[in-house]
C-alpha cells in the first residue's frame, strides 16, 4: 500500500491532537504544524513542524509540503487546515475599534495562508497515484452563513466567510480532477453554532470519514453533528 500523510496546519491541543491520533491510528503518517513545532519527529513519530500562519510569503508553505514530502517520501493526500485567529476590539462598546493592522493579521491567518496551503497542496497531488483520494479540510463554523452580534467573532467570522468562499469554488472547479475543498462545520443538534460544545473527537471521526470516502456525496460546506456525521441544515 502506498505511504498516506495527512498534514494538519495549526495543530492544537484540542483538534489538532484527535485528528492526528485518528489519522495514525487509520495508518496514516502525520505531520503538524504550529507555531510550537520542534522541526523534528515527536516521540509519537508525528513530524511537528514550526510555523506562524500570519506570515504569508508562499515560500514558508511550500517549505513545510517539501519536508512533509522529503521525510515520508509521499506528499500529503490529506490536508487539514485548523489554524485561526481573532482580536478582541480594545473598546468594547464599539466593534470596529480593532486596528487595521489586527484585521490583517487575522485575514492573513484564516484566509490568506489556507489559500497558499491549498495551491500547494494542488501542485502537490500531481505527483500522488492519480486514484488516491485527495481531500482539503478547513475547520469552519456557522460564521459564513450566519452573521453573530458578537464583537469577540468579528475577525474570525469575516475570515471563516471568506474563506468558505473560495473552498466552494475550488471544490467545484476541481471536481473531474477528484480533489475534494471542504468547509467542515460542527453543529449542535438543532443546527446552531457548536461554540463551546465544539468537540475533538467528532471533527477526527469525520474528517477520517471524510478522508476514507473522498468526502462522497458530502457538499463542500460539510455541517456535521458529534456521533451523527454529516447533517444537512
Amino acid at each position: 500500500m502506498a505511504t498516506r500523510t495527512v498534514l494538519i496546519l495549526g495543530s492544537g491541543p484540542r483538534i489538532g491532537d484527535a485528528v492526528s491520533e485518528k489519522f495514525a491510528a487509520e495508518g496514516y503518517k502525520v505531520a503538524l504544524v504550529s507555531r510550537k513545532g520542534t522541526n523534528s519527529i515527536n516521540e509519537k513519530g508525528y513530524l511537528s513542524l514550526q510555523a506562524d500562519f500570519a506570515n504569508t510569503d508562499p515560500s514558508l508553505l511550500a517549505s513545510i509540503f517539501d519536508k512533509v514530502k522529503s521525510e515520508f517520501n509521499a506528499a500529503p493526500s490529506v490536508v487539514v487546515y485548523n489554524a485561526g485567529s481573532i482580536t478582541p476590539p480594545p473598546d468594547a462598546d464599539s466593534v470596529l475599534s480593532i486596528p487595521s493592522a489586527r484585521v490583517t493579521n487575522d485575514l492573513n491567518v484564516n484566509v490568506v495562508s489556507p489559500y497558499i496551503a491549498a495551491q500547494e497542496a494542488i501542485k502537490h497531488w500531481e505527483t500522488l497515484p492519480t486514484e488516491g483520494k485527495k481531500l482539503f479540510i478547513y475547520t469552519g463554523n456557522i460564521c459564513n452563513v450566519a452573521i453573530l452580534p458578537v464583537p469577540l467573532l468579528l475577525n474570525g467570522g469575516m475570515g471563516k466567510a471568506a474563506a468558505a468562499y473560495w473552498l466552494g469554488v475550488a471544490d467545484g472547479a476541481y471536481t473531474a480532477k477528484g480533489y475534494r475543498f471542504v468547509y467542515a462545520d460542527q453543529r449542535q443538534d438543532d443546527g446552531k453554532l457548536a461554540g463551546p460544545t465544539v468537540n475533538g473527537p467528532a471533527h477526527a471521526d469525520f474528517f477520517a470519514q471524510l478522508a476514507a470516502t473522498g468526502a462522497n456525496d458530502i457538499p463542500w460546506h460539510a455541517t456535521f453533528v458529534k456521533d451523527k456525521g454529516y447533517v444537512k441544515f
